[in-house]
């Protein structure tokens, strides 16, 4: 199989790779793709791989670094202005899915396959995974202790009723769809607040 439009387009090796195993392993999966699928796809040898990636895992690891890293980073940014829990969690909700629609393909590829793996390096990314569950879980504890949230359903539901839309992005969003992903973002965020109105 020839280099995609994507592939051929970016010109870094490193991000020719990342670009052609973001596409195989969403494509096929990550157990079905072997290095030679993704360094023909690369148009590089398999040195140029190894060059850059130890290994197919660390290729898959460092697609979740970009996909969740990014988002890590945006929730620090957002809870560190100290807002109102509202408008908190509305960014919130609007930086993920945005976040994630924009990177539709790492993120089907890593949503799939890191669960699945259980090692040292992958128990470290989900240890970010559930410091940021707990940022979102705490910030609507402390609004529905507070008042400002009902305490209709608890922070872990009420997560849930967010990532569950989030995780799951991939699997029915088409950046060519109906609704573009602010939209969606905001609907979202529309639906858990209005449950949430003390």
């Amino acid at each position: 199989m020839g280099r995609s439009r994507t592939v051929a387009g970016v010109a870094g090796v490193r991000e020719r790779i990342l670009a052609a195993a973001t596409e195989l392993f969403a494509e096929q999966g990550y157990a079905a793709t072997s290095v030679q699928q993704v360094v023909d796809r690369a148009g590089v040898t398999k040195g140029g791989l190894y060059h850059y990636f130890g290994a197919k895992e660390d290729l898959l690891i460092e697609m979740y670094r970009a996909v969740f890293g990014e988002r890590l980073a945006a929730l620090d940014r957002i809870v560190g202005q100290g807002r109102d829990p509202e408008w908190t969690l509305r960014a919130i909700i609007d930086d993920i899915v945005v976040g994630t629609a924009a990177m539709i393909k790492e993120s089907a590829a890593v949503s799939r396959e890191l669960a699945a793996m259980d090692n040292e390096r992958t128990q470290r990314l989900q240890a970010d995974w559930r410091r940021y569950q707990e940022t979102v879980r705490g910030l609507i504890r402390d609004a529905q202790e507070a008042g400002v949230f009902a305490a209709v359903a608890s922070p872990e539901i009420v997560s849930w009723s967010i990532f569950g839309v989030t995780n799951s992005l991939h699997t029915w969003y088409r950046p060519d769809g109906p609704k573009p992903a602010a939209a969606i973002a905001e609907e979202l965020a529309d639906l858990v607040l209005t449950g949430l109105r003390a």
